[in-house]
C-alpha cells in the first residue's frame, strides 16, 4: 500500500488537516509520500482556477467555512496572512528535498516540517518564500537547513513532475489523497482516508 498525498503550501485547507495528517503520515512511514505541487498549475490543468482568482461569492463562502473548520479543528487561524499566497516553492523544494535526505537515513521531522510550514502562513504569518525562514522551519523539525540548497535541482526537477502525476491521477484540488484507485479529496475526507487505510486518527 502506497499513498500519495498532493497538496499545496499555501492552501488553508492543507493547513486545517495538517495534524490529522502528520498522525496519518506517521503510521504509513516510507509508504506515505508528500506531493507538494503549484496548484495555480494544476488548476490550469484541470480546468478551475485558484482561490485568489475566484469569483467574489465564492471567496466570500469560503472565508466563512474557514473560519469554521478552523474553529472545528482547534486552530488558530488568520483572516488575512500577509504573506498570502507566498511562492510556494522554496517550501515545497524543502520538504522535497527533506524527504528524500530522510529515505537516505538522514534524521528529522518531515511530518512536523509540512505541518510547520503550513502553521508558519495560516497562524504565524512568515513568509514561506524566505530562505531564513525556511532553514529556521527544518532545524526546528531537526533537519540541516543545507539539504534544500543542496537538494534544489532534484526538487525542482519532482516540484514540476507532482503537477505532471497529480494530472495523470485525476488529481483537481488539495489536499489530495490517493492510494490506488481510491481517492479523497478535501480535508474533511480524511478521517474517511484513514478508515481506508487502517489508520487510526487520535484526539489532537
Amino acid at each position: 500500500m502506497r499513498v500519495e498525498y498532493y497538496f499545496s503550501v499555501n492552501s488553508p485547507y492543507v493547513y486545517i488537516g495538517s495534524l490529522r495528517v502528520a498522525q496519518m503520515a506517521a503510521q504509513m512511514g516510507a509508504d506515505w509520500r508528500y506531493r507538494p505541487l503549484h496548484f495555480s498549475a494544476l488548476a490550469a490543468r484541470m480546468g478551475s482556477v485558484a482561490m485568489v482568482d475566484a469569483d467574489p461569492a465564492r471567496r466570500a463562502y469560503v472565508a466563512q467555512d474557514l473560519a469554521r473548520q478552523a474553529a472545528k479543528a482547534g486552530l488558530a487561524m488568520l483572516q488575512a496572512p500577509p504573506f498570502f499566497p507566498a511562492n510556494s516553492a522554496p517550501a515545497s523544494y524543502a520538504i522535497i528535498a527533506a524527504q528524500a535526505a530522510q529515505d537516505r537515513g538522514a534524521a528529522g521531522d518531515l511530518h512536523g516540517l509540512v505541518a510547520g510550514i503550513c502553521a508558519a502562513v495560516w497562524r504565524e504569518g512568515r513568509d514561506i518564500a524566505d530562505g531564513e525562514v525556511i532553514g529556521a522551519l527544518m532545524a526546528q523539525a531537526g533537519f540541516d537547513p543545507a539539504i534544500a540548497d543542496r537538494g534544489m535541482f532534484m526538487a525542482a526537477d519532482e516540484y514540476a513532475r507532482n503537477v505532471e502525476d497529480a494530472v495523470s491521477a485525476g488529481v483537481f484540488g488539495t489536499p489530495f489523497i490517493v492510494e490506488g484507485a481510491a481517492k479523497f479529496w478535501g480535508q474533511d475526507r480524511l478521517e474517511d482516508a484513514a478508515q481506508h487505510l487502517g489508520l487510526k486518527l487520535g484526539a489532537l
